[in-house]
């Protein structure tokens, strides 16, 4: 419980402290202070899990191999965004007070998505997950353009109204204990699992599926995607890193712990398939717009969508291997996509554009940044030897095992599509024709903007080639909690 409420105090601390004051404070390295605090805490708590989840604060709080591993992946992105962040928000050329309230701002964003997965209460996971929502709008929109504050308001609309569905499902499942528990019981994840099995499977299929559309909108999910790809190119490079590297993994959390709870039920089986379903769906919108996209970070947001329909289709493959290959995939994406969105901020600020046809000859104008660029393109694509092809390996082979191999095909071909498409584009910036004169990058690199790429390109090379045995251990314990 100590350690829990100290990984929510440090970056409440650093709000604090980053208020206006009389004292010239480096809003910066407060917030970098506060990543690595964060950090440490989330990796003890990671070692630190014992065999069975347990309940504190009454039955409010929960501790699972499962929260911790999310909490893990997103104060490892928000360390590394603190990190580029050093580097890049002075380029946008805010004001000292507009700059502190970004980091003010950044310091909360993390604080909501760090309290998410300890709730064991759906509904306040549910307030915790909206507050994520309000609070990272104004981070998409904190360069105040006219396409990044439409951007913030079509990010907030959307994302509402998925949320409005999830909490319709959050109260038809409480309404379905009821009849069973009386008009008024605590309701956390585990007693709704107890008595699912004597809740309708149709009335629970139903609530399910509210839920898996309504924080689908929220993870990114096709149909309900169309907030992502505005939000996440509009947004400056270190929110867009936390946006897809940490908060849909948050919200693919309370899609996993709902469907653990129709787990042994008659609806377990139509759930998961949903869950197979919408995630080819998403992956094939994806697929789609990889080959035609023509914006950088527009091109990093798809393929955002790309993975966290890969994750989704490993939990509803279900089984040992595909809910770890799916835990592996939640890290392995949280790094590379940090990787790539801070290297196309780095050629969006050198080469003042967004657009991958003004990007060319990468290579001879920022070898260190470029180099880390393309092998985390080749990366995010799958290939070996990086940590994302250990982690698609293994949910291929629950696909091979399961009772719906059908899907495994589609997926196979639409990641072959997105490989070619997603690096062809790389080709052409980095192979393509020689610039303008006039559009030659003058920008300087300095190690603020390099080294986050550098660190997680080593951290995905290294769960390439090497996947401890500990590791798989932790996540069959996870894959038992769910």
């Amino acid at each position: 419980m100590t350690l829990i409420l100290i990984l929510w105090l440090i970056p409440a601390i650093a709000i604090v402290i980053n208020l206006p004051s009389p004292w010239k404070l480096r809003s910066d390295y407060i917030n970098l202070a506060a990543a690595l605090g964060v950090f440490a805490c989330s990796l003890i708590l990671l070692i630190s899990t014992s065999n069975e989840q347990s309940n504190l604060l009454h039955g409010y709080l929960i501790i699972s191999s499962f929260g911790n591993w999310v909490t893990f992946c997103v104060s490892t992105v928000y360390l590394l965004a603190s990190i580029y962040s050093v580097g890049y928000i002075p380029l946008l050329k805010l004001s000292p007070s507009h700059t502190r309230r970004f980091y003010m701002l950044m310091e909360g964003f993390a604080l909501s998505m760090l309290v998410a997965p300890f709730m064991n209460n759906p509904g306040l996971y549910w307030i915790a997950i909206d507050l994520t929502t309000i609070i990272s709008a104004f981070l998409v929109g904190i360069e105040r353009e006219p396409e990044s504050i439409e951007a913030a308001w079509k990010y907030l609309i959307v994302v509402s109204a998925g949320l409005s569905l999830s909490l319709l499902g959050i109260v038809l499942f409480y309404w379905g204990g009821t009849f069973h528990l009386g008009p008024v019981y605590q309701m956390t994840w585990s007693s709704l699992h107890q008595v699912a099995n004597r809740i309708p499977p149709s009335f629970l299929l139903l609530a399910f599926l509210l839920v898996l559309i309504g924080f689908g909108t929220k993870a990114g999910l096709a149909p309900m995607h169309t907030w992502l790809p505005d939000a996440h190119s509009e947004g400056p490079a270190p929110v867009s890193a936390m946006l897809s590297g940490a908060l849909l993994n948050t919200a693919l959390l309370g899609i996993v712990r709902f469907l653990a709870i129709l787990n042994g039920t008659k609806a377990s089986g139509p759930a998961h398939l949903a869950m197979i379903v919408i995630g080819i769906f998403s992956l094939i919108i994806a697929a789609l717009f990889i080959v035609r996209q023509r914006g950088i970070k527009r091109l990093m947001a798809y393929s955002s969508i790309e993975h966290i329909a890969i994750i989704t289709i490993g939990f509803g493959f279900g089984g040992t291997l595909g809910i770890a290959g799916a835990l592996y995939q939640m890290f392995n994406h949280s790094i590379n996509k940090s990787l790539m969105f801070f290297g196309a901020g780095n050629m969006m600020r050198g080469y003042a554009s967004k657009e991958i046809g003004s990007i060319r000859r990468v290579l001879s104008s920022y070898p260190a940044t470029g180099a880390a660029w393309l092998l985390g393109a080749i990366a995010i694509t799958g290939a070996p030897p990086f940590g994302l092809f250990q982690s698609e390996m293994s949910i291929f082979r629950a696909g091979i095992i399961s009772s719906n191999t059908w899907a495994l095909w589609i997926v196979v071909i639409a990641l072959i599509v997105i490989f070619i498409g997603f690096l062809n584009h790389f080709r052409s910036m980095y192979f393509g024709y020689e610039p303008n004169p006039d559009t030659v990058p003058t920008l300087k690199m300095n190690a603020w903007l390099v080294s986050p790429m550098w660190l997680a390109l080593i951290a995905l090379f290294v769960f390439g080639i090497w996947w401890p045995t500990g590791l798989m251990q932790f996540f069959i314990r996870a894959g038992r909690g769910l």
